[in-house]
């Protein structure tokens, strides 16, 4: 009697009126994610729940490139997950310059790295940490130097939230993956995550040189919005950093070549930074091949494929990678 009760008040009061089967799937979703509240608590995720349940299914009739789905973000609204999971600010990379040379030959029509050889690490989950900057600048170089030495070792993303201040990043607040090679190379060097293990909150910096895993020789910094040297690269030498705009349906990205008619394309407006792995074509649509760090259970296996040629939501505004 009294579940009914609050039943019909918070159905009364919400934009929407909600069902028993509202309250079917939330729990549900509950259950499969470990997820409690308080009572209080309970409604307005609920209704956060609903909503997001509704725009997905609204999505997935419709005639998209990709699909969507609920995932452990779905109790959040889009403000929520911003604040918790993105570049805090938008990163505005304008004032990288391009040194990378095409090679000028003939590329691939797919390349993934991943099939290529043991050269890249499992997806990893960057939790409660606006850190993704130092997740793609530890795959990236990750790879690079499995690809250079045969070793494929997982690197350290805390001691980047925790040291690499100086190169104008800022932590678990945000940074790019440029500015993290430049410190890298600078301090002369990155420790593994066996030896610096990541904690999701910035702390104070504990870095040990003589324990130093991975170096960096150069950086290199592809022109901004040059997406075919973006492209020459991933075919010619290894995975590439790259940051774009994520608007609110990316979170419920599930499978498929991920488009959008509402982010931006300019630098000032990147606000995540993930790490390109391949390319290829699907149905005619050419797109991207890249690595995340919201876990394995987000998206493909922790990955998504985004489409390429046209610059989506800016993701050729500022890609790097490093040279060892």
């Amino acid at each position: 009697m009294k579940s009914l009760l609050l039943l019909a008040l918070v159905s009364a009061s919400s934009a929407f009126p909600l069902s028993e089967q509202d309250h079917f799937h939330f729990k549900s979703w509950m259950a499969q994610h470990n997820k409690a509240y308080s009572l209080e608590e309970y409604f307005d995720r609920l209704q956060i729940f609903t909503d997001n349940k509704r725009r997905i299914d609204r999505h997935n009739a419709g005639n998209h490139s990709f699909t969507m789905r609920l995932n452990q973000f779905s109790d959040m609204t889009f403000s929520e997950f911003q604040k918790a999971f993105l570049l805090s600010e938008p990163q505005n990379c304008s004032a990288t310059k391009g040194n990378y040379l095409s090679s000028n030959g003939p590329l691939p029509d797919s390349i993934d790295w991943r099939k290529k050889g043991n050269y890249v690490t499992p997806v990893k989950n960057q939790g409660g940490c606006g850190s993704c900057w130092t997740f793609s600048t530890t795959g990236c170089l990750e790879s690079v130097t499995a690809i250079a030495t045969g070793k494929l070792v997982p690197l350290s993303e805390q001691q980047l939230v925790d040291c690499a201040q100086d190169f104008n990043n800022h932590g678990c607040n945000g940074g790019l993956p440029s500015q993290a090679f430049e410190y890298i190379m600078y301090n002369k060097g990155l420790m593994t995550e066996n030896d610096y293990p990541y904690k999701a909150f910035e702390d104070k910096c504990r870095y040990k040189p003589e324990l130093a895993a991975a170096f960096v020789k150069e950086v290199m910094n592809i022109t901004a919005y040059n997406e075919m040297e973006m492209l020459d690269a991933v075919a010619t030498h290894n995975p590439v950093s790259f940051a774009f705009e994520v608007t609110n349906d990316f979170m419920s990205y599930h499978e498929g070549v991920y488009t959008s008619t509402k982010c931006h394309n300019t630098t000032d407006k990147v606000n995540h930074a993930v790490l390109a792995v391949g390319y290829g074509k699907d149905n005619g649509i050419p797109y991207w091949i890249v690595k995340n760090s919201w876990g394995p259970m987000w998206g493909m296996n922790g990955y998504f494929l985004i489409e390429r040629g046209k610059n989506m939501c800016g993701l050729a505004a500022c890609s790097s990678y490093p040279v060892v």
